[in-house]
This record gives structure tokens, C-alpha cells and sequence, in this order.
């Protein structure tokens, strides 16, 4: 920076001559524009565009839009100085529509864009990609058809960037049917990004095997692979378990030059782990030169994921032995896994790993150790990584909102998703879900009724069958189990399934509300969705009634619907399995055991 303003001199030096020819401004506009390509942060931009206040640029279109440029990564700033512009163009336009979609509020280019069309400008593709992105990232579906439709209409369908983005946004949503329509349009306008997207929609639809037949019908009809088409089909392989299948993409793709090829090594060692062979990927691993931290993160990770976690340990050690350091995503794998198996132990010893190798808690860091403490037992840990985090994101206050409820302090759990809204952040469904599930086990059902309307009406999001059920359960909890029936009877079909009366069966053995419990009861059986909790339920309905005649008839069904469970706690170092079968049945009814 301090070079680049070694400009600022000659520029202040035309400005006192007050030299009125056009050609001196455009001078000082196109150095000022070289001034702002090499700023790099907010607070150096903001010295610029002080410049160009006090010398009149701000009024200078070309200049004002390199500025916005500049800003793209600072939605905030970008917005000060896009709303201070009298009349906008196409172009600072599509700029704020990019700086929301790689931006932590991308739904903002939503008005973006219809302030755009409202000011009747004659968008261009560019305006469509970056909105579509946007949708995208919010999973926005209905807004993207709408986009669609206008595209449509405006004839920017026929520009192949657009369709590709439209075709990623049905992928992501799930809307697969969508996408295929849309491919099969005008299929002799596919090119390979067109089929490569097609195939991680189908991917993103869980639909493999179309995958690897479209991938079929390519190589048949001529059409060339990329390294995008390789990882995608690697992908589609590895969730087909299809081990034959990858070691022959292997060998192949190895003769042809993708050997030295990083993404490719690292999609093949996913295959391995996903096919099974996690040893094959081990063995590649180790065959492979000038191993990055993100092969070296891929391998970890496999580990972590298979439940290996002190094979991944050793390897983080030998990472270190090589100097390779690792990162925010070293870890946040193992920490993970250790939550998954239990493993306090190695749990601490990964954070003890952190402090002594000074790393940065990120968000992606931070995060994994709040999760990992919460878990464990450790609330005042995982706090204080909360507080010492040094960014944080919309994951690392869910983590937090999720451990406080954990822990039973709902009251914290409510609080801290107010103060992430005054700290600019927007919670998600997840983070609501957190929240009412806190909720829901704290009995505080003013607020739980608060934080739903909130979702709904200020964040206009859509609830789940997740945020009925808390409702629901906290309903049954505070003894209202009329009114949880009704809240279950309004619901529309897709979302009335077997939890949401589970937890109100639940409910009715809290309360030894029998009449309900058989009928709640009647309604799982007719839904063909019975398990084995439900009988359990239902006979402590009874048991709390007093009705002990009617737990006979209910034995026998329990301890054949019982499943054999499996825990696994970790004692210095080894494993020991607890198995429950049928010995809870004697746990649930004690004056039954025998003598």
C-alpha cells in the first residue's frame, strides 16, 4: 500500500495546477483506479475514496465504480457508498449483486435485483449468475424459478452461463426434476460445463447411478472429460460402493496425466474410504509426492470418519514430523469424530494440540472445540472458546445456542440468539431449531412461542418437521396436550409424521393421560410406523394412571419389538461395549422383576 501511494503526490500535484483539460481527470481517474486495485483492505480503500471526495471523483462514474469494486468483500462499505451514488448503473448494479453472493448475506441481492428490474434497466447475464448464485446459497428456490421465468422471457436463457447457474440451483434445492427438464431443452446446446453441472444435480439429489449414465452417454457421444467430470464421477462411484468401478477410473486416469493431480489423489482416497478400502486410499497417500495440507486433511479426515481415530492421530503427528502445518480443517475432522465415539480423552488432547501450536480459532476451529466441549460435559470450556474466537460464523453461534440448551440454560440459549442478531448475524433454521429445543426442556413456552414467529414472520422462514416437534413436546410438557394435539391435526400431511406423535405420546406418559396415549397409539399403528419406544411410552402411561392390569398385555409386545442397543465408552485408552437388550424391559418395570 505504502508504494501505491507514492501516486498520491503527482496526483495532488495536477490537482493544484487546476489543469482543465478532460484528459488530466481521466489521468487521475485511471491512477486512482491502480491506487484501488492494490488496497486490500477496508480501512485503505476508505483513505481513497476520502481522496476522491475531497477532489470531486466521487461524481466520476468510472471512478465510483472502481471504488465499489474494491469494496466487494465489505458488503457493509459496499452499501454506504452504493447507496450515496445519485444514479446507479448496470454495472455498480451487478457489483453490489456479486459482493452479496460471496457475502455472508447473500438473500440481500434479492433486492438488489428487483430494485434493478423496478428501475426498468436491460439486465445482462451477468445480473441473472450472480442473483441465481445468491438463490443458490439460500437454497431460495421459488425465487430462483421466478428469476428463471424472467430470464426466459428476456431471452437470457439462451446464454448457456445462466442456464448452468439455473441448473446448479435446482441441484442444491433438490429439485431435480427441474434440472432435467431444463438439460433436456435443447440438449444439442450442452456443452461439458452443462453436463458436468447436470451431473453434481444429480449428485446433490443423492442419484448417482443417473450420474455415471449421463457420464456414459457422453464419453460414448464423443464428448470431452474434465477434471470437474473425473471428481464427479469419482463422487457417483463412491456412493455406489462401487470399488471395481474406481480402481478402473484409477488406472485409467492415471495413464492420461491426472496422476500428479492433487483434487483428483484426493477424490480417489474418498472413493477408497466411501468403497471400504480406506487401505487403498493409505496406499496412495503414501505413494503420492509433495503431499499439501489438504491431501494431508483429506486422509485424516477418513480416518476420523471410519471411527480411526488414533490411526488419525498418528498421522496428524507425522504431519507435523514432515512440517507440514495443519489447519482449522485438520482438526475440526478429528474433533468430530471424537464427539461421535465418545472419546473425551483424545477430545482434550486435540485441544491441548491447539493451544501449543498457537492455532487461530477461526470460525471452523472455534466452532468444532464448542461443539466438542459442549458435548463432553465441558459448557464452561466450550464458553470460554466462544468468547475467544476470533471470527465467528452462523454455525459458531448454533454450536453455542446448541450447547448452552444441552447444558439446560435455556434462558442463555435465548439470549445469546438476540445478541447474535444485534452482532449482525441471521440465524437459520438450525440455529432456530437449537433455540426451541432449549426451550422445549426449559418450559419456557412464551419464548418458544416468540422465537417460532420470529423464524417465520421476520426471517420468512419455512418451519420443519424439527421446529413442530419442539412446539409440540414443550406443549406436552407444560401439561397442554389438547392443544399439541390440535397444533398436530392442523399440520399438513407431509409434516404430521410418526416424531411429532411420538412426542406427544411422550407427553401422555408424563401426564397418565391413557385415553389420548391409546388413541396416539392407534394413529402410529395406522401410519404403519410403530417402534419399539412406543410401547415402552404407552405401558408408563398406564404405570403412571395406576392401570397396572393393562401392562400384561403390553409385555409381550415390548420385548419383541425391543432392538438389542450398542453404547461404547472409552476406559484408559480401550473400549468397553455395553449391550441393552432385553434387560430394560426389567429396568422399565421394576415391580416386575423377579425375585
Amino acid at each position: 500500500m505504502r508504494d501505491a501511494l507514492r501516486l498520491t503526490p503527482k496526483v495532488e500535484g495536477w490537482l493544484k495546477h487546476h489543469d482543465p483539460k478532460r484528459n488530466s481527470f481521466v489521468s487521475l481517474s485511471r491512477n486512482l483506479a491502480s491506487l484501488l486495485g492494490s488496497c486490500s483492505r477496508t480501512s485503505q480503500i476508505g483513505q481513497v475514496h476520502g481522496f476522491m471526495v475531497t477532489t470531486g471523483l466521487q461524481h466520476d462514474p468510472f471512478s465510483v465504480s472502481k471504488l465499489l469494486a474494491s469494496s466487494v468483500r465489505d458488503t457493509r462499505y459496499a452499501a454506504s457508498i452504493f447507496e450515496n451514488i445519485r444514479d446507479p448503473n448496470l454495472f455498480m448494479f451487478n457489483t453490489m449483486l456479486r459482493a452479496y453472493s460471496i457475502s455472508g448475506t447473500p438473500w440481500k441481492a434479492f433486492g438488489v435485483f428487483s430494485d434493478l428490474r423496478a428501475r426498468s434497466f436491460l439486465l445482462d447475464q451477468f445480473s441473472f449468475i450472480m442473483t441465481l448464485k445468491s438463490c443458490s446459497r439460500e437454497s431460495s428456490v421459488e425465487i430462483g424459478q421466478a428469476i428463471h421465468g424472467v430470464a426466459l422471457r428476456s431471452g437470457h436463457l439462451l446464454f448457456v452461463e445462466v442456464k448452468n447457474a439455473l441448473l446448479h440451483l435446482y441441484g442444491v434445492c433438490g429439485k431435480i426434476e427441474h434440472a432435467h427438464k431444463l438439460f433436456d431443452e435443447i440438449p444439442e446446446e450442452n456443452d461439458l460445463v452443462t453436463c458436468n453441472t447436470m451431473m453434481a444435480a444429480y449428485m446433490q439429489a443423492s442419484q448417482p447411478a443417473m450420474a455415471m449414465k449421463l457420464f456414459r452417454e457422453g464419453v460414448r457421444g464423443g464428448q470431452g472429460v474434465s477434471e470437474t467430470t473425473l471428481l464427479s464421477v469419482l463422487s457417483a462411484l463412491g456412493e455406489l460402493e462401487d470399488s471395481r468401478g474406481g480402481e478402473s477410473i484409477h488406472g485409467h486416469w492415471m495413464k492420461v496425466g491426472f496422476h500428479s493431480n492433487k483434487n483428483i489423489v484426493t477424490a480417489l482416497i474418498e472413493m477408497y474410504a466411501k468403497t471400504g478400502s480406506i487401505e487403498s486410499g493409505r496406499r496412495l497417500f503414501d505413494e503420492t509426492m509433495s503431499r499439501d495440507v489438504v491431501l494431508w486433511n483429506s486422509m485424516i479426515d477418513k480416518y476420523a470418519k471410519a471411527g480411526l481415530l488414533y490411526e488419525g492421530i498418528t498421522l496428524l503427528k507425522l504431519m507435523k514430523s514432515e512440517r507440514v502445518n495443519p489447519n482449522s480443517s485438520t482438526l475440526a475432522g478429528l474433533l468430530s469424530a471424537c464427539v461421535a465415539t465418545g472419546s473425551i480423552k483424545l477430545g482434550r488432547y486435540l485441544s491441548s494440540f491447539v493451544e501449543e501450536e498457537a492455532m487461530k480459532l477461526d470460525a471452523v476451529l472455534g466452532t468444532a472445540l464448542i461443539d466438542m466441549f459442549a458435548k463432553s460435559g465441558f459448557l464452561d470450556k466450550a464458553v470460554d472458546i466462544f468468547q475467544r474466537m476470533q471470527s465467528k460464523d452462523v454455525k459458531s453461534w448454533t454450536a453455542m445456542i446448541l450447547g448452552y440448551g444441552i447444558h439446560g440454560r435455556s434462558s442463555n440459549a435465548v439470549a445469546l440468539m438476540y445478541r447474535m442478531e444485534d452482532e449482525g448475524y441471521r440465524p437459520n433454521e438450525v440455529t432456530f431449531l437449537a433455540v426451541l429445543s432449549a426451550c422445549s426442556h426449559g418450559g419456557m413456552g412464551k419464548e418458544a412461542m416468540e422465537c417460532f414467529r420470529r423464524m417465520v414472520e421476520r426471517y420468512g422462514l419455512l418451519p420443519r418437521v424439527e421446529h413442530y416437534g419442539c412446539i409440540i413436546d414443550l406443549l406436552g410438557r407444560l401439561g397442554l396436550l389438547k392443544e399439541a394435539q390440535g397444533l398436530i391435526e392442523r399440520l399438513p400431511p407431509i409434516k404430521r409424521d410418526a416424531t411429532a406423535w411420538r412426542a406427544l405420546l411422550a407427553a401422555c406418559r408424563v401426564y397418565g393421560d391413557v385415553k389420548l396415549g391409546e388413541r396416539v397409539n392407534r394413529v402410529l399403528v395406522e401410519m404403519d410406523d410403530q417402534h419399539p419406544t412406543d410401547s415402552i411410552l404407552l405401558s408408563g402411561t398406564y404405570a403412571i394412571a395406576g392401570r397396572l392390569k393393562d401392562l400384561g398385555s403390553l409385555q409381550v409386545t415390548t420385548e419383541e419389538q425391543l432392538e438389542a442397543g450398542c453404547s461404547m465408552i472409552e476406559v484408559d485408552h480401550e473400549w468397553e461395549e455395553n449391550i441393552d437388550g432385553l434387560e430394560l424391559h426389567a429396568t422399565m418395570f421394576p415391580w416386575q422383576k423377579k425375585q
